[in-house]
């Protein structure tokens, strides 16, 4: 096995990544940690909020997601997208707070041409004439839809690729992983960051995780955010009985995105509620630069802001950039 050093390589293996994972967790995490400290400040954290501008009815049938309309005894509550001025007043108040980024998401299959995607654009600019980043999160976009949120001043696409190409159809069968490789490429064209990562904890194995990684760590460049998820089963939804993951599994899968793409931002995002103070904090020191921030993640449980107060006391004076994140 290749060392991992800290070079930015794309000609990973996919065993190469499970012998990264299958390592010794404290070998994996001092490695992973070791490659944080060549590529990032240790002391940054950012934090990130969703908030979702437009939930439920999605056609999709993602097996875990709570907002897709196949999955009836979920217990949601439906919303239409919220209008730009309440959307740009958010972000307003969200940089009074700190924030440095602000993004958007709704739960659309695919993005359609309209009186709802001009008002996307619309936010997408109030929240760039405020001097902030702006991500959108929208389902799958034509090339001339990807220009305009360009054109808009998009900072960052939110496009996940859940899983490995091998696991993905017992997950979902609405939609097909290279169309979300093609969508992936269309964002990429037009020069806007990818935000891309995936959910374990779905009953994939050792292996999917490492093909996942594979995948990513394949683009040419890296995507610039790297989101790594862990399950929380929603009553109502195919996954419901599926068991909390182990938190060191979560620890494994960040030291090892970190290992296999060194300069991306991987964040530590849905799950982290399940995990406690000393948890998260290992995440932290495996790789992870930036949490999802707030008490609520889309429509699932986060970590309450009270207790990211306390974590961030106990880990001492981090320098936090705040992130306001509106996805869905």
């Amino acid at each position: 096995m290749m060392a991992a050093d800290g070079t930015i390589r794309h000609d990973w293996a996919i065993d190469e990544i499970i012998d990264l994972h299958k390592l010794p967790l404290l070998e994996l995490v001092g490695r992973a940690n070791a490659v944080h400290r060549m590529r990032h400040d240790p002391n940054k954290v950012q934090k990130a909020s969703l908030l979702s501008i437009k939930t439920g009815g999605c056609p999709e049938n993602c097996a875990y997601c709570p907002q897709s309309a196949h999955h009836r005894e979920v217990d949601l509550t439906r919303d239409t997208l919220m209008d730009p001025e309440s959307v740009v007043a958010m972000a307003a108040t969200a940089k009074a707070a700190g924030a440095e980024r602000f993004c958007m998401g709704a739960a659309w299959r695919q993005v359609r041409d309209g009186r709802e995607f001009d008002a996307v654009i619309e936010m997408v600019e109030g929240v760039r004439a405020l001097g902030m980043e702006a991500c959108v999160t929208l389902g799958m976009l034509k090339p001339h839809q990807a220009e305009r949120l360009a054109t808009a001043g998009l900072t960052a696409y939110n496009h996940n690729l859940d899983t490995s190409p091998e696991f993905y159809g017992r997950i979902i069968t609405t939609r097909t992983y290279q169309d979300r490789l093609d969508t992936l490429a269309t964002v990429r064209s037009f020069g806007i960051d990818l935000c891309c990562g995936g959910i374990i904890g779905m009953g994939e194995t050792i292996r999917d995780r490492a093909s996942m990684l594979h995948v990513l760590a394949g683009m040419t460049p890296h995507p610039e955010s790297v989101p790594i998820n862990a399950l929380v089963p929603v009553e109502g939804t195919p996954l419901a009985k599926q068991p909390v993951i182990d938190p060191l599994e979560l620890v494994r899968m960040v030291a090892t995105a970190r290992l296999v793409m060194p300069a991306s931002t991987v964040r530590l995002s849905a799950g982290r509620s399940n995990l406690n103070r000393e948890a998260q904090i290992l995440c932290l020191v495996a790789g992870a630069n930036s949490v999802f921030y707030g008490d609520t993640l889309l429509t699932t449980p986060n970590a309450g802001i009270g207790e990211d107060a306390e974590l961030f006391a106990a880990i001492g004076e981090l320098e936090c950039n705040h992130v306001s994140a509106s996805a869905a």
